[in-house]
C-alpha cells in the first residue's frame, strides 16, 4: 500500500505531540516539547513515518455545494477522499487559523478529576479579536463539553469540522495511537458528526482532520463515501505542550503565506499558551495585510 502521510520528518514530531494531546504515547511532555517547533515543520514533502517519500496526489478542484452549503473538493484519484492543505495562487492575503479540540474516548475520568481539555479563554479571545476560525472537534470533546460545543457551533464566527470521535489513528504507524480498521474508521467519523448534532452545533462543515495527521490510501478509501474533504495544514504552530507563547507566535508568523492553514489546539491541558500566542499573532498578521478566514472560504477559492 502506498503511504501518503502528508508531512515529512519534522511533522512526525507534530504527530507525536498530537498523539499526546489525544491520550499519549508514553512520551513525557518535555520530550514532546523538545521535538516541536522545528523549521522543517512546514515541509511539503510527502513521506511515510519511516521517511520513505511517495508521490503526492494532485490537487483537486473545489466544487461548490448547494446555496448555503460549504464547498468541498472533488474526489481524488480513483475516487479517494480529497485532501486540502492550503489555498495556492492566492491573490488575496488570507489565512485560516484552525484549532484541534482533542479528547479521546477514554479520557472521561481525567476530565472528571479536573483536567481541562477545553479552552474557553481561547474561544473568547477569538471572538473579541473577531477572527473567523475552524475548530476541528472530536466527538468525545463535544460530549464532554456540550454547552461549549453548542456555543461554538451556533456562533457565525466559527465552523466545526470533524476530528474523529475517538482520536484513534486511521492508519499505522501513527505515533502510538490505537488504530481503527476501515469499517470502524467510517463509523468513528459518523459518530462524531452525531455528537455535534446532539450537542446542538449547527455550523458544521464536511471537513475532516486525521488524528495525528496520519493517513494513507486505505484510510482515504475508507472515507470516500462520506462526502468529506480531508484538511491538513502547511503551518505548524508548535503550541502543543509549549510553554513560551512568544516562540509559538514567532513560528506561526515565520511560516504563514497567502492561503495558509495553521494548526493549533483548543485544549488547555495540552496547549496552555495558545490563547496568549493568538493575541500576538492576530494583530501582527493584520498589520502585514492578512485577512482571517475559515477553511471553507479557502476551499471555496
Amino acid at each position: 500500500m502506498t503511504i501518503s502521510v502528508r508531512k515529512a520528518a519534522a511533522v512526525a514530531a507534530l504527530g507525536a505531540a498530537l498523539a499526546g494531546c489525544g491520550g499519549g504515547t508514553g512520551t513525557s511532555d518535555a520530550g514532546r516539547e523538545a521535538r516541536m517547533g522545528t523549521p522543517e515543520a512546514t515541509a511539503s514533502a510527502t513521506a511515510s513515518p519511516s521517511g520513505r517519500a511517495s508521490a503526492a496526489p494532485g490537487p483537486s478542484a473545489p466544487q461548490a455545494g448547494p446555496p448555503g452549503k460549504p464547498p468541498t473538493m472533488a474526489p481524488g484519484p480513483n475516487g479517494l477522499t480529497p485532501v486540502f492543505e492550503r489555498a495556492r495562487q492566492q491573490a488575496d492575503k488570507t489565512v485560516a487559523l484552525t484549532f484541534d479540540a482533542d479528547m479521546t474516548s477514554d479520557q472521561g475520568p481525567r476530565a472528571a478529576d479536573g483536567e481541562h481539555f477545553d479552552n474557553p479563554a481561547l474561544i473568547s479571545a477569538l471572538r473579541t479579536l473577531k477572527v473567523p476560525s475552524t475548530v476541528f472537534m472530536t466527538g468525545r470533546w463535544a460530549e464532554e463539553y456540550p454547552d461549549q460545543a453548542k456555543s461554538i457551533g451556533t456562533d457565525p464566527n466559527f465552523e466545526i469540522a470533524n476530528h474523529s470521535y475517538s482520536h484513534h489513528a486511521f492508519t499505522a504507524p501513527c505515533y502510538g495511537l490505537p488504530v481503527l480498521d476501515a469499517a470502524a474508521a467510517r463509523a468513528d467519523v459518523d459518530r462524531a458528526f452525531a455528537a455535534f448534532r446532539t450537542a446542538g452545533a449547527v455550523n458544521t462543515v464536511p471537513y475532516f482532520r486525521f488524528p495525528g495527521g496520519c493517513y494513507d490510501d486505505r484510510s482515504l478509501r475508507s472515507l470516500s463515501t462520506a462526502g468529506i474533504t480531508a484538511v491538513q495544514w502547511d503551518v505548524v504552530s508548535g503550541d502543543a505542550f509549549a510553554k513560551d507563547p512568544d516562540a509559538v507566535a514567532e513560528q506561526v508568523l515565520a511560516g504563514v503565506k497567502p492561503g495558509s492553514v495553521v494548526v493549533m489546539h483548543c485544549t488547555r491541558s495540552a496547549a496552555p499558551v495558545t490563547e496568549e500566542a493568538v493575541r500576538k499573532i492576530v494583530p501582527e498578521l493584520r498589520k502585514r495585510g492578512y485577512r482571517f478566514v475559515k477553511v471553507s472560504e479557502l476551499i471555496g477559492t
